[in-house]
């Protein structure tokens, strides 16, 4: 027979049963295999049970000592009992000097007092029992997570100022700073959100009329680092020139807003941008431009476009691009039947082929091709070469160049920019 004899209105912190006529302290705490809430009691006397109904701080304090044995139980081992039943008179029962002391030698969760309103400047001087005068019995969990993200913070040198931390409350990035920042006006102090907005503002000026592009070959979603880092690059420099007080963890939290901000509208954008749109109207208004390709990939996957295809072919290419890459997927292909020419994407290599048709097979012989190579600069030098030649074949590309027909030489031009 189980009866609860007292409990707070904090559904965590520990009650008080009274089982086959014992009183028991029980607790919650960790998880078993299964990841379902294990149980933890011990044993106690009816003079614990005094002080746990009058005195907050002394109820918590224990389930703070507590909780490190219940850790140490594991997923399936048993409770120290004894080493839980010789806390309690120690904690319970002794001078708050006697608790002090005992708190230097044992292990206790620190995250648990702090949550519930303990004073953290004598918590970390070590007097853990004026420290918890201003308990409460409801829970703050943020104020323990904010307190450990300091502590983070403290261990590799960074302190925050007043507008520091009121910046990275604006991004969402004070607990986390993994975490994709984003605005948020009203987790700021109304008297500094003048001055982080001032930051932002700075930020903006910066990267005014720059943009991520997405980079296909890492995906649909995915963006181009390149562009990224310029950005990046570009903000941090104007936000430590313009506000030198502030810390790196500040500067690098509004320059990651400006770029997540960048690369979502580009995500959001469809592949036909700009430029290809463009192309478009190239292709549609005058003689030139391809009027049907074949797209294929290293796996044999195929794709036709014509030209009344409801987008560019480069748009359509890269949308394939999207769909198909893979780690082991990074050959891609555009070719022209008709004209017999095409390219060949290297995205391994950052290296692209242009193949010209010299003389088709018949029965008698092999047909001969002319195979040229060149390096590309990442996913701006492969776009700009799939533009040109969905407009103009494979004349175009000769201004983009140099080509090599010498695969030797090619290689050792490949190895020259890797070892740069």
């Amino acid at each position: 027979m189980r009866d609860i004899v007292f409990t707070r209105n904090s559904g965590w912190i520990p009650n008080v049963i009274r089982e086959d006529g014992e009183l028991k302290l029980t607790l919650g705490a960790g998880a078993d295999a299964n990841h379902e809430p294990r149980t933890f009691t011990f044993s106690i006397s009816e003079a614990h049970l005094a002080v746990i109904r009058e005195d907050l701080a002394r109820h918590l304090l224990l389930w703070s000592a507590v909780l490190p044995l219940c850790d140490a139980a594991g997923t399936r081992g048993r409770l120290d009992e004894n080493a839980a039943v010789a806390l309690l008179d120690p904690i319970l029962l002794a001078a708050p000097a006697d608790v002090d002391a005992l708190f230097q030698r044992i292990r206790w969760d620190r995250s648990r007092l702090i949550a519930h309103g303990a004073d953290i400047v004598l918590l970390e001087r070590g007097q853990v029992c004026a420290a918890m005068r201003a308990a409460t019995e409801t829970s703050n969990g943020q104020r323990a997570q904010e307190y450990h993200a300091d502590r983070r913070r403290a261990e590799r040198g960074a302190v925050l100022g007043p507008l520091d931390a009121a910046i990275l409350r604006y991004t969402g990035q004070y607990l986390h700073g993994a975490t994709v920042p984003r605005r948020i006006p009203d987790a700021v102090d109304p008297a500094l959100l003048p001055e982080v907005m001032r930051v932002i503002a700075t930020a903006e000026q910066a990267c005014a009329g720059m943009r991520i592009g997405r980079d296909p070959r890492r995906g649909n979603r995915a963006t181009d680092r390149r562009d990224w880092d310029r950005m990046e690059t570009a903000v941090e420099a104007a936000v430590r020139r313009a506000h030198p007080g502030l810390v790196e963890d500040a500067v690098r939290t509004v320059s990651f807003l400006m770029c997540s901000e960048a690369a979502e509208r580009s995500r959001s954008t469809p592949m036909e941008d700009g430029e290809e749109a463009a192309g478009r109207r190239a292709d549609f208004g005058g003689s030139v431009g391809k009027t049907a390709l074949s797209f294929t990939d290293d796996k044999g996957v195929e794709k036709k476009w014509v030209t009344d295809s409801p987008r560019t072919a480069a748009a359509e290419f890269w949308a394939f691009v999207g769909d198909c890459s893979a780690a082991d997927n990074e050959v891609f292909t555009i070719e022209d039947e008709e004209m017999g020419e095409g390219i060949q994407l290297h995205f391994y290599a950052d290296s692209i082929a242009r193949i010209m048709t010299l003389r088709k097979g018949d029965g008698s012989s092999d047909p001969k091709y002319r195979v040229e190579y060149s390096l590309v600069d990442g996913i701006g030098g492969y776009r700009n070469l799939v533009s040109a030649f969905v407009r103009g074949g494979y004349a175009s590309l000769e201004q983009h160049g140099p080509w090599m027909s010498d695969v030797a030489e090619f290689e050792r031009a490949r190895r020259r920019r890797a070892a740069r």
